[in-house]
């Protein structure tokens, strides 16, 4: 009861982040049935391609073996061991067809599931794996009973199908017992081949509604609560307070320095509290005027404050000052649409050195 309000909490679906991280921990969906399925149809080629072949090879090389005992010699250890040797050999060439196509049904039923990958956490030993409370919570767990009732249903559509497929099988093998040897075991061999394409068609539907249950189900198990998708994307893109306050402190510097450049301004421009632009002119450095701080409000009569304690000539100007505080960055130089009505009022702050200079000179 305590998990319900947990899994009804996950609405969200799961992250690519969520995802790569669940596949690269080996965590994939697997169906059981398919390598089940790959099994019977490798059987099932072997018995059309290969299994004839092989038992006549073998039946002539025992009814040898049997019927001319004569012709195996057992005076020693040697010819004991040559026997075994040929026995085995003969054993092994009925049973490598069938061995290396289940071996390669398996592998490609996996393969073709998931793409193989490494992962060294699924092959760590954990206690959990030999727990008698936790091998008891997963055979009459929720997913040991789903697993008892889709064998059972399994169970239950082979045999159907598997009686609707050989009714009337009985009087083909009464009927195969009257013929030759060779002849009745063709009839065997038929009748194998019917029972294994019902059964590899029948492990073909539920491997294939198996495979879609289970990409369904680790899908939802993957399924994540709003606030886990909050965690995430904090934690990939970074905690947003984190980041405000990192912005924050970079505005407070980038404040200060500019506060720090404005003794160095020629003008300042405002209006007249709520805008202020600090302006250097250099003649034969600086090919326009370049903005060296601008600020609103608190900043703008900070900024007033100390071109007044550098004697740095303040412009009040509305509409220049509101133009500007708009179109023009720091440490850049102003665009050319203001040239003419900043070079009006430089003109103005050299002339009254010069203006200052004469007065001296006639004094």
């Amino acid at each position: 009861m305590a998990d319900a309000p947990d899994k009804d909490s996950k609405t969200e679906e799961a992250t690519e982040k969520k995802i790569r991280d669940t596949v690269e921990k080996g965590q994939l969906p697997v169906s059981k049935e398919a390598p089940l399925f790959a099994s019977f149809l490798a059987f099932l080629v072997f018995t059309l391609f290969f299994a004839y072949d092989q038992i006549v090879g073998f039946g002539a090389f025992l009814s040898i073996f049997l019927e001319k005992p004569e012709e195996w010699s057992l005076n020693s250890d040697l010819d004991a061991s040559a026997l075994y040797e040929t026995v085995f050999m003969e054993i092994g060439k009925l049973l490598v067809v069938f061995i290396a196509l289940m071996v390669t049904a398996g592998i490609a039923a996996s393969a073709l599931q998931n793409s193989p990958r490494m992962v060294l956490d699924r092959v760590q030993p954990k206690l959990s794996r030999i727990s008698p409370a936790q091998g008891w919570s997963r055979i009459f767990g929720a997913q040991g009973i789903a697993e008892f009732l889709k064998s059972v249903g399994k169970l239950l559509l082979t045999v159907t199908f598997l009686a609707l497929t050989l009714r009337g099988v009985h009087s083909t093998i009464l009927g195969g017992m009257f013929t030759e040897p060779g002849s009745f075991g063709l009839t065997i061999r038929g009748l194998l081949i019917q029972i294994l394409v019902t059964i590899t068609l029948v492990m073909a539907i539920i491997a294939g509604v198996d495979l879609i249950w289970q990409r369904i189900h680790w899908r939802r198990d993957l399924r994540m609560t709003r606030q886990e998708v909050k965690d995430e994307l904090k934690q990939s893109d970074g905690d947003p307070l984190v980041k405000a306050r990192i912005r924050s402190v970079a505005r407070d510097r980038a404040r200060q320095r500019m506060i720090l450049a404005v003794p160095k301004a020629t003008l300042v421009i405002a209006n007249p509290t709520h805008f202020s632009i600090a302006l250097r002119y250099v003649r034969d450095q600086d090919a326009a005027p370049v903005v060296v701080a601008k600020g609103q409000d608190l900043v703008a009569l900070k900024i007033r404050e100390i071109a007044q304690e550098n004697n740095i000539p303040v412009f009040e100007n509305v509409e220049l000052a509101r133009s500007m505080y708009k179109q023009v960055s720091v440490d850049s130089m102003i665009p050319p649409q203001f040239y003419q009505a900043v070079a009006e009022l430089i003109k103005v702050v050299y002339a009254k050195p010069a203006k200052a200079q004469r007065n001296r000179d006639l004094s």
